[in-house]
């Protein structure tokens, strides 16, 4: 998997045109505020399709109505075209012309990494499921229909509790279990070799406490159903679904302790990375190829040992793009970043100035 070349227009606060990346590793470094972080966000949208953001105007630059990415990825020997249209509470795919969903894009094709992956350690159990579901919808196809079938179900079987419709509530419970149970069962499979790969790259990064995941359930497979029943004068009182997959946690443990409560901000820190490295692991098993990796702030809260970590990771995948307020060592192709726009830097002058919109 190769990103070629990156396009955008209004996006964020870049300066419209096109960058093209090398194999290897690209450097992008400046002062904070100059870009660095929504080239990464832009890079990260048009190979995956994927955004965290909580309304889909706030990717677009001030006093525009629409923006744009598009990617041209190498893949087997292949170029494709993705891009991504995005206006006010919309967002258009298109795969080579053609109108696609999150879903067709290749799913192993990119892992960004960022200092707040740290809000997985210390934050609330959403942030968890987020991730684990975002990796588990990308590992499998099914998964993430499965997973949007259930949330449907979940807001609908809602409005029914709000409503006071108990007698409503045998044809949600019936579908809810059906659906719920899968995701609780997908997830424990999947668990297994995560946990493997984040206890190893915990422990590849220098922590002497093993790292553990497991996880959190309100319920399983086997008494979901009489759960729901159990719960449902409490869930009528509260108007929600209380009980299912989608109110459990990742919980990670540190040597013999729970790492939200107790883990030190550098050993968060480095829980956090191991998680993406298992992502990138668990990625590339199950597509045969190392996806795109995007580090934003190789430097931020990171001593020396977990950035030479970090830079060693970007060195082992095909191809990576590293910011930082320095430059990233060892750097096929260095950028400087300043007001949303990337200059090539060399050892020999050059005048030439690559301008990027993402």
């Amino acid at each position: 998997m190769q990103l070629s070349s990156l396009s955008t227009l209004n996006y964020r606060n870049l300066a419209p045109g096109t960058l093209n990346f090398p194999v290897g590793v690209t450097g992008v470094f400046g002062e904070n505020g100059a870009g660095k972080t929504n080239l990464l966000e832009a890079a990260y949208l048009a190979l995956t399709g994927l955004t965290d953001v909580t309304r889909l105007e706030q990717l677009i630059q001030s006093g525009e109505r629409e923006a744009y990415v598009r990617a041209d990825v190498q893949q087997g020997g292949s170029l494709s075209i993705q891009e991504v249209g995005l206006g006010r509470g919309r967002r258009q795919l298109k795969v080579d012309g053609v109108r696609a969903k999150t879903g067709d894009l290749p799913r192993g094709s990119a892992v960004w990494i960022r200092p707040e992956d740290s809000e997985l350690v210390f934050g609330p159990p959403a942030g968890r499921r987020a991730y684990l579901d975002a990796l588990l919808s990308r590992l499998s196809a099914r998964y993430g229909q499965q997973l949007a079938r259930y949330e449907r179900t979940v807001a609908q079987r809602n409005a029914a509790l709000k409503a006071g419709e108990d007698w409503a509530m045998h044809v949600w419970d019936d579908q809810l279990v059906k659906l719920g149970s899968d995701i609780m069962l997908f997830r424990r499979r999947a668990l297994t070799r995560l946990d493997e790969l984040a206890r190893e790259a915990n422990a590849a990064l220098g922590s002497r406490k093993p790292l553990t995941l497991t996880l959190a359930e309100s319920t399983t497979p086997e008494t979901y159903a009489q759960d729901l029943t159990a719960r449902r004068a409490e869930e009528l009182a509260r108007g929600s679904t209380v009980t299912g997959p989608h109110r459990d946690d990742l919980t990670l443990t540190l040597g013999e302790f729970p790492a939200g409560e107790y883990a030190s901000r550098g050993e968060g820190r480095t829980i956090a990375l191991a998680l993406r490295r298992a992502e990138l692991e668990l990625l590339a098993e199950k597509f045969g190829e190392k996806p795109v990796l995007l580090i934003d702030d190789f430097t931020a809260e990171l001593d020396p040992g977990r950035r030479g970590f970090l830079l060693d990771l970007a060195a082992s995948v095909p191809q990576a793009i590293v910011t930082g307020t320095e430059r990233a060592p060892g750097a096929v192709l260095t950028l400087r970043a300043h007001a949303g726009r990337f200059t090539e830097e060399s050892s020999v002058p050059q005048e030439a100035t690559v301008e990027v919109g993402a």
